[in-house]
């Protein structure tokens, strides 16, 4: 292999493989980039990590065609710290590749082609589904920090993605906290009515990182073990989780029947300063509300405590209520409208929060109390 190509060419490619390559996998090829030319002006990229990976390409100026693997990390780090300039990547013996720029050279250990794993490829018996991606990104945004990534229940490490008519929704739990979401879309010509996958934590964090443009849409393709998402001229793969979603819409409570709005702003403030001196293990913030007036407080034997007054609209029944801080910033830091509410029943109920103005976008999220 031969090759020449532009650093602002390669660049943002190598930086989407980051995230794929596990740094401490015991498979030595998968801390690699497989880089294939076929002599028509591209290059094309892979990595995995065996659960997801990544296809891209890019524009190249290609001397000898071939294939070869790379250590993602250090051609990534190389490239970065080049200028702007050719790079040139070239094979001269087996088990060896050059990285040269410029006056720069370098040389590193390579292995086989033949030992890079085989990732599945979209058959013809396949049919796309096209999504908006700005539906997508805001769905994973809304959600993605409500999967456990230590769960030994291994379905709570991955949201449930599903697809109806007119409408699409991404669920995610990690047993004390629940976040829905849901956006419509266009249904497809003989599409089925309920399709269901769930998607692994790490397949979300990668799209995140690829659905940066909000225009267009996404081909989504399920096979019989893997979801493929085609994404301007990349491709994202990714394992499906095999196990049984939990039936979230039973703890989604319809009896709260008391109803507090707050600016999300003055919100998130106070429960930052107040969270500062909680626990560092539990996190909990109290809630004490009383006609008009709602005060956050903390406290923590090793440090002390702190507490904030709110004036707030309500006149229903005193209400004292305890969460964990992290997740009631969780759902305040991505809730797109200025004020928020709070839907509870009593003190031992799972309280439920919205954004007032939903933007297109139904969002629903549950919280578990704290034992006071």
């Amino acid at each position: 292999m031969d090759l020449t190509v532009r650093k602002s060419d390669l660049l943002p490619e190598l930086q989407l493989f980051q995230g794929i390559i596990e740094r401490k996998n015991t498979i030595p090829i998968l801390a690699n980039v497989l880089i294939e030319t076929k002599g028509d002006g591209l290059i094309n990229l892979l990595a995995t990590d065996l659960e997801v990976g990544l296809r891209s390409q890019c524009v190249a100026s290609v001397a000898k065609s071939g294939s070869l693997t790379v250590p993602a990390k250090k051609l990534y780090e190389i490239v970065r710290a080049l200028p702007e300039t050719d790079i040139r990547i070239k094979e001269p013996s087996k088990g060896k590749v050059e990285i040269s720029a410029d006056l720069f050279n370098s040389r590193m250990q390579t292995f086989p082609r033949e030992d890079f794993p085989t990732l599945p490829e979209i058959t013809d018996d396949l049919s796309p589904v096209s999504l908006p991606k700005a539906g997508l990104r805001e769905m994973v945004t809304k959600t993605q920090f409500a999967i456990t990534g230590e769960d030994t229940r291994y379905f709570l490490n991955g949201a449930l993605f599903i697809l109806q008519p007119g409408k699409m929704q991404l669920v995610a739990t990690d047993g004390h906290r629940l976040a829905l979401v849901a956006t419509a879309r266009e249904k497809g010509k003989d599409e089925a009515d309920d399709i269901q996958a769930i998607l692994p934590k790490k397949t979300l964090w990668e799209l995140s990182r690829l659905l940066t443009d909000s225009e267009g849409n996404v081909d989504y393709t399920i096979g019989e073990n893997h979801l493929f998402f085609n994404i301007d001229g990349r491709q994202l793969i990714s394992r499906v989780i095999d196990a049984q979603f939990p039936a979230y819409a039973r703890v989604i409570p319809t009896s709260n029947n008391k109803v507090i709005e707050f600016d999300r702003d003055r919100l998130t403030s106070a429960i930052k300063r107040v969270a500062l001196l909680s626990s560092e293990r539990s996190r909990a913030v109290k809630l004490q509300i009383s006609k008009n007036n709602l005060n956050i407080t903390s406290s923590s034997s090793e440090v002390g405590e702190a507490t904030e007054k709110l004036t707030i609209d309500y006149g229903g029944d005193d209400v004292e209520i305890c969460f964990n801080a992290q997740y009631v910033l969780d759902f305040l830091s991505v809730a797109d409208s200025d004020g928020v509410q709070l839907h509870l029943k009593d003190e031992m109920s799972q309280v439920v929060m919205t954004p007032v103005e939903s933007d297109g976008c139904e969002y629903t999220y549950v919280i578990m109390p704290m034992r006071l």
